[in-house]
């Protein structure tokens, strides 16, 4: 893998485990007690934005990490089982 697909990788595995970590410990201000006028009741109470994105970052940290040494083990998609189609059999 080259260093500009290894970069492209990394980025979609960031996007996809951030969509993972931003639910953590979220609370709307309706369950808050505490609605602003003029918002929205399940707008978040306290996003806490730059901790999620450093979690998300060491978890996609560590999944990119784990393909790499997948791959450099031997591991790719000819490895997967998959199923043959009747009319290639």
């Amino acid at each position: 893998m080259g260093v500009g697909s290894g970069i492209a990788i990394y980025f979609v595995i960031w996007w996809v485990t951030l969509f993972m970590v931003l639910p953590i410990g979220v609370r709307s201000q309706r369950e808050a007690g505490t609605v602003v006028p003029g918002s929205e009741p399940g707008a978040p109470m306290l996003a806490r934005l730059p901790m999620k994105l450093a979690l998300n970052t060491l978890l996609a940290a560590a999944v990119f990490g784990a393909l790499v040494l997948a791959r450099a083990n031997g591991f790719g998609l000819d490895s997967l089982p998959l199923p043959t189609p009747p009319s290639l059999r």
